[in-house]
């Protein structure tokens, strides 16, 4: 009876059997729960979350410039020259503030209403989260004449705060390093992915200096490669810089900046010769990509009051059919920011604005800039409505061309292309669909692939650039309707003629399969630029992927081995050795079914890159300058950016 009240014992369910994970070890357990994932994005996460506290300083206005270094080790360091982390007694705690703050999730100054009016960063996660996934942190205090310093290994302190000296300075420097425990993927900083970021709040929050040094460069004069952003126009510039590969149709930004029913507000825009819509909107500095009131009351208040100023110019008499709200839009770049003192964000991934008086407070700014700008600019004014106007008729021809797709999904047999070869499997989650450049590589994927779950779209040369074409013209190209009509998604409503409705997707990996040389990589990004323009949501939801077909076959007797770049070769020809054969693909349909199967296609051995979108600003900033009418810049971009091309003079 004993033993088995032993064993009921050892697997009961009970009080005892609750793991309480406090703080910092939750933290080390649930990365994820805290900076997003443990990948490539969560370790620049690192970096903001730091830079972050900096930026409070600077919002309050103690802090004036700000440091942020990457170490030969890849460690990061960040100065600034605020008022320093308080070191003294924490009553409540007992210990000092800064061991409070680096050691406590939830502790900080942004907590204290007192102290910082509004914060950026995003829900309070703080340096203390860094701490905890660093293997070691090391915070040193330049404040009340003396220098402050304590040092930690994953987020618990090595030594009490001490002062190691004297100083006139003021200020915090923080340099940590992220835990290869929990970062196993990489712990390697990308230089451009923080100068985006970098810049981006220099914009955002115009009169701070913020330098970028990366040490692991060095530059022929001994010094290390590196930026130093600082903006004194703020929104106006970014404007400029986000729209400098686009044609403008007005002579200045229209801008405004000040404080309506007691939310800070900061509104630029300008309108261009494309056919795109760019809305990015801040809150505190976070991103908002998914919109929220902020964006609404933009929206409201542009259009309000450009329709009444169009209906009072008598354009619009001879219309027959009404301007929407997306007529207003087209070719359109703007920026929305603002400050909120309490953000309440809300959905899938916490960067939609819910807080309702924002909305108000953004569409009478927005009123106000607009009418004053009209009203000062009558043939700029005038421009504005002809291209509303033209965009009107563009949106009458595209949802015409709308409902032609919608019409074949319905009518033809199974509702699927004709080129499409499909799988057996009916589970959208378990099935993948390839997108595939050419007939001839398209044959041979649908020999090589497992029937089950994948299936095969292949496309006839390169497809429509996008960023170059009218709505209308895109909906009406047979290789656009024919990745609508195979993915099973359908784009339009009567609240927003551009809402994409994904109920009905048919594969939740989409994989873009195309030759490993200049014109597959052309055709990657056409592809690429029209889910980026017209199915963001596919690639925010992660599924968008890139196929990684090889390079070279490398042979010798019996033995055969695989390469995907000149360092693989070279290494598979030394191992190898002497009589080494190399083959070279031009082209997928170079191989075989079974080679593009073992090397592109089978799961257990293929690598697919998913794409992501690390900053949808820089992201639409870099599609406009690839694909858009200006060669200069994207000329300047290859050169800098190529592997394997030649740039003819």
């Amino acid at each position: 009876m004993s033993d088995k009240k032993e064993e009921f014992n050892k697997h009961n369910y009970s009080a005892d059997s609750i793991q309480a994970l406090e703080g910092m070890e939750h933290v080390r357990m649930r990365p994820s729960m805290y900076i997003g994932d443990v990948g490539v994005r969560g370790l620049h996460h690192l970096v903001y979350e730091v830079v972050d506290n900096s930026i409070d300083e600077a919002l309050a206005g103690h802090c004036n410039n700000i440091t942020v270094i990457i170490n030969e080790d890849n460690s990061i360091t960040t100065e600034d020259d605020g008022r320093g982390i308080p070191v003294d007694l924490h009553k409540k705690e007992g210990i000092s503030a800064l061991e409070v703050v680096m050691t406590k999730i939830g502790a900080g100054g942004k907590f204290d209403k007192d102290s910082y009016k509004v914060s950026g960063g995003l829900h309070g996660v703080g340096v203390s989260c860094v701490n905890a996934l660093s293997e070691h942190l090391k915070a040193t205090v330049y404040r009340d004449g003396k220098i402050w310093e304590q040092e930690y290994e994953r987020g618990k302190s090595l030594y009490p705060v001490k002062a190691i000296g004297d100083t006139d300075k003021r200020g915090t420097i923080v340099t940590f390093r992220p835990d290869t425990t929990i970062f196993t993927q990489t712990i390697e900083y990308n230089y451009d992915t923080l100068a985006s970021r970098m810049r981006e709040l220099a914009y955002l929050n115009k009169g701070i200096t913020i330098h970028l040094v990366d040490k692991r460069a060095t530059k022929e004069d001994g010094s290390f490669e590196g930026e130093t952003f600082h903006s004194k126009e703020g929104l106006k510039e970014f404007i400029k810089f986000l729209d400098g590969n686009r044609e403008p149709l007005m002579k200045d930004v229209i801008a405004f900046e000040g404080e309506k029913n007691g939310v800070p507000v900061e509104v630029a825009m300008i309108y261009n010769t494309s056919y795109a819509e760019n809305l990015h909107s801040y809150v505190n500095n976070i991103n908002t990509h998914e919109g929220g009131t902020h964006l609404s009351g933009f929206r409201r208040g542009l259009t309000h009051t450009l329709k009444k100023f169009a209906d009072g110019s008598g354009m619009l008499d001879k219309l027959k059919f009404d301007i929407a709200g997306d007529d207003f839009r087209e070719g359109l770049t703007a920026i929305i920011s603002v400050k909120v003192q309490e953000p309440q964000f809300e959905g899938q991934t916490k960067t939609k604005l819910g807080n309702r008086e924002v909305s108000a407070s953004v569409s009478q700014a927005v009123s106000e800039m607009l009418t004053d700008y009209l009203e000062e600019h009558p043939d700029d004014a005038k421009t504005i409505v002809q291209k509303v106007i033209l965009a009107a008729q563009a949106r009458h021809a595209a949802q015409k061309a709308r409902e032609m797709v919608q019409r074949k999904t319905v009518m033809s047999i199974g509702g699927l292309p004709g080129k499409l070869s499909d799988c057996s499997e009916q589970d959208p989650a378990k099935c993948e669909v390839y997108l595939v450049e050419g007939d001839s590589a398209g044959g041979t994927a649908k020999q090589g692939r497992d029937r089950a779950f994948q299936a095969i779209l292949p496309l006839r040369g390169k497809i429509l650039n996008v960023e170059k074409a009218m709505t209308h013209k895109v909906f009406e190209n047979e290789e656009i309707k024919n990745i609508f009509t195979a993915l099973g998604v359908t784009i339009g409503t009567e609240e927003d003629s551009k809402a994409l409705n994904l109920s009905k997707l048919r594969y939740h990996k989409i994989v873009i399969m195309c030759d490993a040389d200049i014109d597959g990589s052309h055709i990657e990004t056409l592809i690429l630029t029209f889910f980026f323009r017209y199915m963001k949501e596919l690639i925010e939801n992660g599924h968008i992927y890139i196929a990684t077909p090889p390079l070279y076959l490398v042979k010798r007797g019996a033995k055969k081995q695989y390469a995907w770049n000149d360092e693989e070769r070279a290494a598979i020809i030394e191992d190898f050795g002497e009589g080494a054969k190399i083959q070279r693909y031009k082209g997928l349909g170079e191989m075989n079914a079974e080679q593009l199967w073992d090397t592109t296609m089978n799961p257990e051995f293929r690598t697919l890159r998913q794409i992501h979108i690390d900053n949808g600003v820089e992201a639409d900033r870099v599609f406009s300058m690839l694909m858009g009418d200006e060669v200069p810049p994207r000329r300047e971009f290859i050169e800098k950016n190529a592997v394997y091309a030649n740039i003819d003079a």
